[in-house]
């Protein structure tokens, strides 16, 4: 998997508490803040995060972004173990 990125102007939406939670619970899984992914439509608006260098999640709510970027976590470790 590759590195997730967070917006730290978009901490106002709860992406502070998702970078937490999946450090605590992917402790190997690379994650970077940044100040500004370059996506402040999305970002004034909802939740984001990105994955990879160009793949852009966004969500109404914390809890939903969250849920999303852990199925991306599963499907990519399920991808590495298939390989």
């Amino acid at each position: 998997m590759k590195t997730i990125k967070y917006c730290c102007r978009n901490e106002k939406f709860g992406s502070k508490q998702i970078y937490k939670s999946i450090k605590h619970e992917f402790p190997k899984l690379k994650q970077k803040k940044k100040d500004c992914l370059g996506n402040c439509r999305h970002c004034r608006k909802e939740c984001i995060a990105m994955v990879g260098k160009k793949r852009l999640i966004c969500a109404e709510s914390p809890d939903v972004l969250y849920a999303q970027l852990k199925q991306i976590i599963a499907e990519s470790r399920a991808e590495s173990a298939m390989a």
